[in-house]
């Protein structure tokens, strides 16, 4: 059988300059795009909050 591709939403964020500049120089100091980094800061907080299903 064939895997299923894994489907990723899309959805548009308002963030202010200030904290948009603070996340795209974390990214660079992570070398991670802003939005991988994003996705890092969400998932680590689902995780550390225990929202996150363990795979």
């Amino acid at each position: 059988m064939a895997k299923e591709k894994e489907t990723v939403k899309s959805f548009v964020l308002r963030v202010d300059p200030a904290t948009m500049e603070a996340i795209e120089r974390w990214a660079a100091d992570e070398f991670r795009s802003t939005n991988g980094q994003l996705q890092w800061i969400i998932n680590e907080a689902l995780r550390r909050s225990g929202r996150l299903k363990e795979k």
